[in-house]
């Protein structure tokens, strides 16, 4: 009975790894054509947000910490990215925390709160997140016009505190990409909550 249940645990270890398998760089936009809610009430795909510059996809939520630390940031760089008219879209892929901090109507009011001017969806039963191999809130991913993966990561080198920045990773990659030349630093290691999978 004992070697069955390590022989199971170990199992649920090797599947809870591969859904932390990243995506690696240069891979195509995962279910790029799946159907969204988002907080306006629309029904989106990341399809619908990429543009022929490319597309900006980050994983966050409500109340992590991290993305509170983040925040402003997160807010400048959408704007930096739209501003080169590279879609953006924010997904919430907390499925733990649904019945919660992370409801639709939460989410709703804190996209009012910081004034999001891009798409804030529900990824329900964080399936991108999967498809993604995200882990944390806030992770980012970029793809160029052609929808291929050309940076993962943090957007910068200091999540925890702004004031010691020395390199913005992801406002980098952007202008490199927007520029036609490659992205010099094509990964970076996130830092911040466990994203909330559902149990089950």
């Amino acid at each position: 009975m004992k070697a069955l249940l390590s022989l199971f645990a170990l199992a649920i270890a090797g599947i809870a790894f591969k859904l932390a398998d990243p995506l690696p760089i240069g891979a195509d936009i995962p279910m790029a054509a799946t159907k969204m809610k988002d907080v306006s009430g629309k029904i989106i795909s990341l399809n619908d947000v990429k543009t022929s510059n490319g597309l900006l996809v980050m994983f966050s939520c409500n109340t992590c910490p991290y993305v509170v630390k983040n925040q402003s940031r997160t807010t400048d760089i959408g704007n930096f990215a739209t501003g080169k008219n590279i879609g953006f879209v924010v997904l919430n892929s907390n499925e733990g925390n649904r019945a919660n901090e992370d409801s639709y109507k939460a989410m709703q009011q804190y996209a009012a709160s910081q004034h999001y001017k891009w798409p804030y969806v529900v990824d329900s039963n964080n399936e991108l997140a999967d498809a993604f191999g995200a882990s944390r809130t806030p992770e980012c991913y970029l793809f160029d016009g052609r929808g291929k993966l050309v940076y993962r990561g943090a957007i910068d080198d200091s999540p925890a505190d702004p004031s010691k920045v020395s390199r913005n990773h992801l406002k980098e990659a952007i202008t490199e990409m927007a520029s036609g030349k490659s992205v010099s630093v094509k990964e970076s290691r996130s830092v911040g909550c466990g994203i909330k999978r559902k149990e089950g």
